[in-house]
């Protein structure tokens, strides 16, 4: 009882940014159509759930497998494997705020700040977007951040025990993406924080080192795990659809930089909004207060930032994420700095000075967030976010209404499913929900030139379907023998997910 009510405040405000947070992150979590990413990603769970051999599913497609294992976990306890899927993302967000909590008060030694940088964290738009999907993404980031902090605790107190945990985070955040690899690379930068006056600046790095090689021994250890799967080479392959290898970038090496660098720079614009923008400027104004601080999230955002313009060859808005939260904190404690400012001069309540700062700077991001969970089609959030995730070919209206409409059909007979694609949206989503009916047979065609003999013959026997989503077949070939039984306008795009009943001759 005497530490509740010695930190009564304390637990009040922890109480109230976990109250915020899931009431962002699970209200409506359905309301979103899933994406095509979501439905690979979650089909490889429920096949690895089912199925012991499949563990490493993922790697058939270059993969880390670790988003895929943890949702293994969740599906277990929940019916749904979207929303499951779902979750990992929003149990990895929560993560990432806890982690940006100790980072922040690790580094600026300031309670206020850290809680300034969670209720931050909780209306990024770019955060509500990705801990809301079933995507890599959050996990990313969560085993980012929390690499950051390992990394200045173990630099601050060099213990066996904290470079064992760093080395397992570091080994969770390789074993989801190869983004995490950053946390190995920029190990280095830590030299900036050593004092070289003082006498025992040798003895102090060696054993800095010594204990991060012992971290990165044991990551590279977990990664390896890997290499039990034949497939861990697509690991390589995959990555090199994204980003040039060294050996094909040396032919270009600044073709793609600056369209890259202002297409990656206006992405961050539209998810840290003017509001977040000039937080962080103020907080660099006066660098000298807390520099080195300052300088190591400068460089946990700008090094990858640069990587990504300079060997990025497809790039998402979603792959800034990861780097882009290392700029919370500094936004925190430029909103603390105005607030001590403006305190200062006017001599007004600090506590409703802070309230007020709070809404001014976090009403529009928080608009935008609620905006996306409510009204995902007309929501303001990075336009190349939105023409992917909601208002493309790629998001999946018309799934929910198909699945009802199947599964009606299948109560009396037999039916056959064929989707447009073989690999993605299409027929994974549908295979989520209706793989388990023994009267439910879904097979995909690609490409679909035609309506392949298996289906006009399927057709013959039973109740036969077909699914198009893609602008390819928009409209539907005239001597197609296919009658629309239902469509599902694709957001606002004027295009349509359609499906289709076969006529059988």
């Amino acid at each position: 009882m005497d530490f509740i009510r010695k930190h009564r405040t304390h637990i009040l405000f922890i109480l109230l940014i976990s109250f915020l947070y899931f009431f962002t992150r699970i209200l409506l979590l359905g309301n979103l159509p899933i994406f095509t990413d979501e439905a690979i990603y979650v089909r490889w769970a429920q096949i690895a759930l089912n199925d012991s051999n499949w563990r490493f599913i993922s790697l058939t497609d270059g993969k880390q497998p670790m988003f895929v294992w943890v949702a293994i976990v969740f599906m277990k306890f929940i019916q749904d494997p979207l929303i499951a899927g779902r979750l990992v993302s929003v149990a990895s967000g929560f993560f990432t705020i806890a982690g940006l909590w100790f980072l922040t008060l690790e580094l600026f030694k300031n309670k206020k700040v850290a809680f300034i940088s969670s209720l931050l964290y909780i209306f990024f738009p770019l955060a509500v977007v990705l801990d809301r999907m079933a995507l890599y993404d959050s996990m990313v980031a969560a085993f980012f951040v929390w690499s950051l902090y390992l990394s200045i605790l173990l630099l601050r107190t060099p213990k066996l025990e904290i470079a064992y945990t760093l080395g397992f985070v570091i080994g969770g955040g390789i074993l989801t993406k190869t983004a995490n690899f950053f946390s190995i690379y920029l190990l280095p930068f830590f030299l900036l924080f050593f004092n070289f006056k003082d006498k025992k600046w040798k003895e102090k790095i060696l054993r800095f080192a010594l204990l991060s090689a012992f971290s990165v021994a044991i990551a590279y250890g977990l990664y390896n795990v890997l290499r039990l799967s034949p497939l861990f080479q697509m690991i390589s392959a995959k990555n090199a659809v994204f980003v040039y290898p060294i050996s094909e970038w040396l032919q270009h090496p600044f073709t793609f930089f600056v369209g890259n660098l202002n297409g990656l720079w206006s992405w961050l614009y539209e998810y840290l909004k003017i509001p977040y923008i000039v937080l962080i400027i103020i907080s660099l104004i006066n660098f000298r207060d807390f520099a080195k601080e300052k300088l190591i999230l400068i460089i946990y955002f700008l090094l990858p930032f640069i990587a990504l313009a300079l060997f990025g060859k497809v790039i998402f808005p979603r792959f800034i994420f990861f780097m882009s939260i290392m700029l919370i904190p500094l936004a925190a404690l430029g909103l603390n700095y105005l607030i001590e400012f403006l305190f200062k001069k006017y001599k007004t309540s600090k506590q409703y000075l802070t309230l007020a700062l709070l809404i001014l700077f976090l009403v529009f991001p928080a608009f935008i967030s609620i905006q996306f969970i409510y009204d995902p089609i007309n929501s303001r959030i990075a336009k190349a976010d939105n023409s992917q995730y909601i208002n493309s070919w790629a998001a999946g209206w018309g799934v929910k209404e198909s699945i009802d409409y199947f599964s009606k059909a299948a109560k009396k007979e037999k039916i056959y499913i064929a989707t447009e694609g073989t690999f993605g949206l299409m027929p994974f989503a549908l295979e989520m929900y209706l793989v388990d009916n023994k009267n439910i047979t879904i097979k995909g065609y690609w490409p679909v030139d035609n309506i392949s003999k298996e289906v006009l013959d399927r057709a013959k026997k039973m109740p036969t379907y077909y699914v198009f989503y893609q602008k390819e077949h928009d409209p539907i070939p005239p001597e197609f023998p296919l009658e629309l039984i239902f469509q599902v306008e694709q957001g606002n795009t004027g295009s349509f997910y359609r499906v289709y009943k076969v006529i059988s001759n």
